[in-house]
């Protein structure tokens, strides 16, 4: 006799969850004239049914109708009747959508930013296109960068276990440790509270195993990713993070470590240290926390996020520190960026920046800065954006914590 088959619901977020994140993707893509959407990003399936699986997720802008084309796992189902079809390969989707009796549409909008051009293509010519046309990546993310209450519950669930590891980091260390020594040991504390391990960025032109941890010379190393520190990592292979540094007296410990317990992330920075504390790097850190109440306080809805960036920029150089500010020898363009499913999601805190701040955006503010011969200083916490200011979601002690 058989064992029966476990069938998996496709939908995990409930049809109401799902329609309020969908009925911002079809608002848009009404705007810009793209009649449908057919949605293949890991991060995009995930934000739409609550789970990864090989396949796609078609949108229609007209009726807001929601259809999956499965191709694995074979034991995904859908209560709701005649949404859920298994494929082979995307050339069978027209077919199921006529068979179903929906117009095929004349163009279907495809994630360009995330897909390859032979695969963008491929599904372009299923449709009966001579190539990708309508990019719906860019409306996606921007739906995505306004949370819904579930979404910030699971943030809010991610920043409380984010800072219960954080807050055991001191007792981690044992003497004679290196930073990569020190990571490897919050990484286990990390996955043994949940953490998910995978850290999701956006693009290929970045890439990092679950954090970084930054001590001495080696914060002051320029690494080709844009992140806000860099580090030369213990590869070519992967140049950035810890690079076997040992641990000193004096000199900072700087951790940023994934915070992903939930699907969705929250961005931590905190400074440890042995012994004592350099006072310029101690300096430097009270700065970075006075930074971030201030544009907490700033993050209000319709403000312009180039305007917090050039108030965080202002703060450092009254201080004397501007030319430390977001690095030493390589500095980033940034202060602080959106997060969630990903960890570079808008709105980005920029000088350039033309992102508007909204009830339910949640950003991560970094204000660092590299001061040379010592090392990294500085924090990093999450925030949700409220009617009366950024709501901090990270809440472990900002100032620098002795180790030993």
């Amino acid at each position: 006799m058989k064992e029966p088959v476990d069938y998996l619901q496709i939908n995990l977020l409930g049809m109401h969850e799902q329609n309020l994140r969908v009925s911002r993707i079809v608002e848009a893509m009404r705007q810009k004239g793209i009649p449908s959407a057919l949605v293949h990003n890991n991060a995009n399936l995930y934000y739409l049914t609550g789970r990864v699986f090989r396949g796609y997720v078609y949108i229609s802008a007209e009726s807001g109708r929601v259809l999956y084309f499965v191709r694995q796992p074979s034991t995904l189902r859908s209560d709701e009747p005649g949404v859920l079809f298994h494929i082979r390969k995307p050339e069978e989707i027209a077919g199921h959508l006529a068979k179903a009796g929906i117009d095929v549409p004349a163009e279907v909008g495809i994630e360009l930013d995330s897909l390859s051009f032979g695969d963008a293509c491929r599904l372009a010519k299923s449709f009966g296109m001579d190539s990708p046309k309508a990019n719906v990546s860019p409306i996606i993310r921007s739906a995505r960068s306004v949370k819904t209450d579930a979404e910030l519950e699971m943030i809010i669930r991610s920043g409380q276990k984010h800072s219960y590891v954080y807050e055991r980091i001191p007792r981690l260390y044992q003497e004679g440790m290196t930073d990569i020594d020190l990571q490897i040991a919050i990484e286990a504390l990390s996955r043994r509270e949940g953490c998910l391990g995978i850290f999701r960025i956006a693009g290929d032109a970045m890439e990092i195993f679950m954090g970084n941890v930054l001590t001495g010379h080696n914060s002051d190393e320029p690494s080709p990713y844009d992140f806000a520190m860099g580090g030369r990592g213990l590869n070519p292979s992967l140049p950035v993070g810890a690079d076997g540094t040992l641990i000193k007296p004096g000199i900072p410990v700087m951790v940023d470590v994934n915070g992903n317990f939930t699907g969705y992330m929250t961005d931590m920075t905190r400074m440890f240290y042995i012994d004592k504390l350099d006072d310029e790097a101690s300096r430097a850190c009270r700065l970075s926390a006075e930074i971030c109440d201030t544009l907490a306080a700033m993050m209000l809805p319709g403000a312009k996020a180039c305007d917090l960036y050039a108030k965080a920029r202002s703060m450092a150089e009254e201080a004397g520190l501007g030319d430390n500010f977001m690095g030493h020898r390589s500095q980033a363009g940034f202060v602080g960026h959106g997060v969630g499913i990903e960890i570079n999601e808008l709105p980005v805190i920029a000088p350039r920046s033309r992102d508007i701040l909204e009830v339910g955006n949640v950003i991560a503010l970094e204000p660092k800065f590299v001061i040379p011969n010592i090392g990294a200083a500085g924090i990093e916490n999450t925030y949700i954006v409220t009617a009366t200011g950024g709501r901090k979601i990270t809440t472990a002690p900002e100032q620098p914590v002795r180790m030993d």
